[in-house]
């Protein structure tokens, strides 16, 4: 099925702007889906924006559906990040007659924007949609990281799909094709030491608030390895972000997810960034629509300036560095690249099958202090963690 039968127009309202400002703005360099005009040329995209207007999904509550455009009519009056952009903005996939009907749009929308190697952001909508983001990806056969910025884990329990246990129905999913879910900024008043315990044992990685706020820098090489980014509104603070469906006076400041979206932005792996749980109806002078604007702004420019050096082939521009470790023996070997300095290390799968299966995910982001611990004879955190998903 086409793509555009799946879609709304954005009402002109929305990107009625060009009167107010004289600096070239985001929003000019979009080929927006418009009432009577054509639909974008995706193919010639490099990025595009796909709103989704479902809530019936979320645990706290309807009123995130119309989110979306009250998103846009932020981030297009916004400056433009990079003169050579090629953005399509697809329009809003409306909710079906069920949600699941909703899922099954998502899918085939992700699923052939994907396949075409383009980058997608959502806009939502409730946190349940991470669940065909998710499907997307099993269709075309793909194995990915997930990375979640919520103060909660999503794997409550129950038989319907909601945006408190959405992770635990991907996990079901028989075959299964996620490698490795990362939460930042979870706070363990909203979880217990008990999902915290699961966590753990799912080998799965978090990154608690006190200690993301304390060293953000913990949060890139977990984003740069993630294929999906998917931001709940309620990781945020309530100061600045009064309109999430879930509010708490505690959480991430609105810089500090921007960051976060902008180390999403300059990963070469990340395909899909979406912003979900935003309810207009409580918003303060549309601050909240406002910040998560500023976050999607962010991360296409991170995407404007990708380096392209994930060190999967030709590894020619990189420094490759080998660590003994004197007590084990044990040989682990990085690589800088000389493009942009970030790090990789390689992480060994001792399975064959599992080796063939997960061979993307043996070289991975890691930081200049992974391998002064290396230095150190110290193995790193992040290189056991993966060690163990690999050879579990």
């Amino acid at each position: 099925m086409e793509l555009k039968t799946y879609f709304e127009p954005i009402d002109t309202a929305v990107v009625d702007y060009r009167s107010e400002e004289f600096r070239p703005m985001l929003g000019d360099s979009v080929d927006i889906h418009l009432p009577g005009g054509a639909f974008p040329d995706w193919e010639k995209a490099r990025l595009a924006l796909v709103g989704v207007k479902e809530d019936r999904g979320s645990a706290e509550g309807q009123g995130s559906a119309t989110a979306p455009d009250f998103i846009r009519r932020k981030l297009y009056r916004l400056a433009r990040p990079h003169e050579e952009l090629r953005i399509a903005d697809l329009g809003n996939i409306s909710a079906g007659g069920e949600v699941r009907d909703t899922y099954f749009a998502v899918i085939e929308v992700l699923q052939q924007l994907l396949e075409a190697g383009l980058t997608v952001v959502v806009l939502g909508g409730s946190d349940d949609l991470v669940f065909p983001v998710y499907k997307a990806y099993e269709v075309l056969g793909r194995v990915i990281n997930i990375a979640s910025v919520d103060a909660r884990f999503n794997l409550e329990g129950g038989d319907t799909i909601n945006s408190n246990n959405y992770l635990q129905h991907i996990i079901l999913q028989q075959p299964n094709y996620l490698f490795d879910y990362v939460n930042l900024g979870y706070q363990t008043y909203f979880v217990g030491q008990e999902m915290v315990r699961l966590m753990e044992e799912l080998k799965f990685s978090t990154l608690r608030l006190g200690e993301l706020q304390g060293n953000l820098e913990l949060a890139e090489p977990l984003v740069r390895y993630s294929d999906v980014v998917a931001v709940d509104a309620g990781a945020v603070r309530q100061s600045d972000a009064p309109a999430a469906s879930s509010r708490s006076p505690h959480g991430l400041y609105g810089e500090e997810l921007c960051q976060i979206a902008r180390y999403a932005g300059m990963s070469d792996k990340t395909s899909c960034f979406g912003v979900f749980e935003m309810v207009p109806l409580l918003d303060r002078d549309e601050q909240t629509a406002h910040m998560l604007a500023h976050a999607v702004w962010f991360f296409i420019e991170g995407f404007c300036y990708r380096q392209g050096d994930y060190p999967s082939r030709d590894r020619q521009s990189y420094k490759r560095f080998s660590v003994l470790m004197s007590d084990s023996g044990m040989e682990i070997v990085f690589y800088k690249s000389l493009k942009s300095d970030r790090w990789w290390m390689e992480v060994p799968c001792e399975d064959e099958e599992r080796r063939e299966r997960y061979l993307q995910h043996t070289l991975i982001p890691c930081s200049y202090a992974d391998y002064q611990k290396a230095l150190e004879n110290e193995i790193p955190p992040l290189w056991w963690h993966y060690y163990h998903r690999l050879n579990g």
